[in-house]
């Protein structure tokens, strides 16, 4: 793999795509290839609301929004929805989605990879940062620890990989495909069919030959 310094960066977004379906990530960012639904068109409406107001200041903290991020060491780059500085001198990244917590960490490795890239454009240290669900209205706290810190790195990697791959994995018909907007695009029950009839195939020519 090229160094880190000459590694073309990719959307901190990604992450979250691959961590839902690495299939999905790679027909996004290999493929280029989109489809919104209600749960991405839901998502748009919240990313806008929260990007469309000015900075501001509230009791001496600084919120400042759609914050550009960029990563030399991970070659990641992005755009925080909000960043608050406070006194204290906690820089507190907030991410917001659709939806409420989910049972998977797809949306704090998106997290913590915008706090990755602060902490190396401002040169400090992050503990945590704040989720904001569209459903809930309220916030979810993700410390960023050694862990998540671990598994944030490693899904960066795993990113690289699959984009210098240039391979887009086959489909696996899950039940969390029924509320993917790329759905049409990827088949998997197509995917399903095909792998079905070859079993059938394979073991018929094995019977024959027996």
């Amino acid at each position: 793999m090229q160094p880190a310094e000459v590694r073309e960066p990719l959307p901190i977004s990604a992450l979250n795509h691959l961590l839902y379906c690495e299939r999905r990530a790679a027909l996004v960012h290999l493929e280029q290839v989109w489809a919104n639904n209600q749960f991405t068109a839901e998502g748009n409406v919240l990313h806008e609301i929260a990007h469309s107001s000015a900075d501001e200041t509230q009791l001496g903290m600084r919120i400042t929004r759609s914050l550009p991020l960029v990563s030399v060491i991970h070659a990641m780059s992005g755009e925080a929805d909000v960043v608050e500085f406070h006194e204290n001198g906690n820089i507190v990244p907030v991410e917001y989605k659709r939806g409420k917590p989910k049972l998977h960490r797809a949306d704090e490795v998106q997290l913590c990879a915008q706090a990755l890239c602060l902490e190396e454009m401002l040169n400090v240290t992050i503990s945590f940062g704040c989720l904001f669900y569209g459903e809930t209205r309220r916030r979810t706290i993700v410390a960023f620890d050694e862990e998540l810190r671990a598994v944030t790195i490693q899904a960066i990697a795993r990113l690289h990989e699959l984009i210098v791959s240039r391979t887009t994995p086959l489909a696996v018909r899950q039940k969390k495909c029924d509320k993917c907007s790329l759905l049409e695009i990827c088949m998997p029950d197509a995917m399903r069919f095909k792998r079905g009839v070859q079993a059938w195939f394979s073991a018929a020519l094995k019977s024959e030959t027996a």
